[in-house]
């Protein structure tokens, strides 16, 4: 079966003409529930994650300075959302959502989060919309609560996943893997185990080349024991934060690529949404629909 987190906190309002659409959400949901490819029963709702798991990744400071709302104006610009106990609830039920996928994941072969995928967030801040980096904390679960020591985070947003490459900068158990757009935010990017900088208006057939050659490489050299996907749908050609030229089919036929691998490897994988920023809200929810809809033709 494949488990879906979802909570009513993810449709936690930000405050009107922000351009985080945070609406597309339950819009997600509501669209996979209309279709078929998922019912109530996929659903599951998360709990708050616990301090301890945060603290395997981010550290004290940074969590009490979120816990008691006394980031400084700056650290709060940085992030870029309207800083309030509401929104930390939020996020740390995203959070522990992703963390609840790992156990699905490990019975089922893969489970997925309708939000999160925050991986500009880092050890001891958080940047571009991300507060608690939800794969380096599950990533570390994995670590400290299954004893798992090879696992491959594979970043296919359009945006490098700056704050997960300085998490896992000198731990050996995580790889961390990031396609990205070479002259797109964060103009100073970390350095991760494996980076793919992207030219502007990379069409279909050539962003697919490389994810497939990267991807044999990854899986015959690493053979990962674990895999976290960030799917974001920003590699779209319409998005307004991305530069790349993937079409909607492009980016379902990566969806594809990957699951196929992971599948025909018997690897589990974990599925967070990450970016979507395109014009049309009906666009950004059709790409994410296919990552659902193609995950579940795989394996169910």
């Amino acid at each position: 079966m494949l488990k879906v987190a979802y909570h009513p906190r993810y449709e936690y309002p930000v405050e009107e003409g922000h351009r985080f659409p945070m609406d597309k959400y339950p819009l997600l949901k509501e669209q996979l529930l209309f279709e078929g490819t998922i019912t109530e029963e996929n659903l599951f709702a998360p709990h708050p994650v616990k301090e301890e798991d945060i603290l395997t990744t981010h550290t004290l400071e940074y969590w009490e300075k979120l816990k008691n709302q006394t980031l400084t104006y700056h650290e709060a610009r940085k992030i870029g959302l309207p800083m309030s106990e509401d929104l930390i609830l939020r996020e740390l039920i995203i959070t522990q959502g992703t963390i609840d996928c790992v156990e699905f994941a490990l019975e089922y072969g893969v489970a997925m989060n309708i939000a999160g995928g925050t991986h500009h967030a880092y050890s001891e801040h958080g940047e571009g919309f991300c507060i608690l980096n939800d794969f380096a904390i599950a990533a570390n679960y994995l670590i400290n609560k299954k004893g798992y020591n090879n696992i491959l985070i594979l970043d296919l947003d359009v945006h490098q996943g700056n704050g997960t490459a300085e998490i896992f900068q000198n731990i050996p158990e995580v790889f961390t893997f990031s396609m990205h757009g070479a002259n797109n935010y964060p103009m100073k990017k970390e350095i991760s185990d494996l980076d793919i900088p992207l030219e502007d208006e990379m069409n279909d057939a050539t962003y697919l080349s490389i994810l497939k050659e990267q991807l044999e490489k990854l899986f015959d050299e690493l053979k990962p024991q674990f895999v976290f996907f960030l799917s974001g749908v920003d590699i779209l050609y319409s998005d307004k934060l991305g530069k790349l030229g993937l079409t909607i089919q492009g980016c379902k036929s990566r969806d594809e690529m990957v699951y196929h691998k992971c599948h025909e490897e018997g690897i589990p994988v974990v599925t967070s949404m990450g970016g979507g920023y395109s014009k049309k809200l009906s666009t950004i929810i059709e790409a994410h629909a296919n990552t659902f809809r193609v995950a579940n033709n795989i394996y169910f």
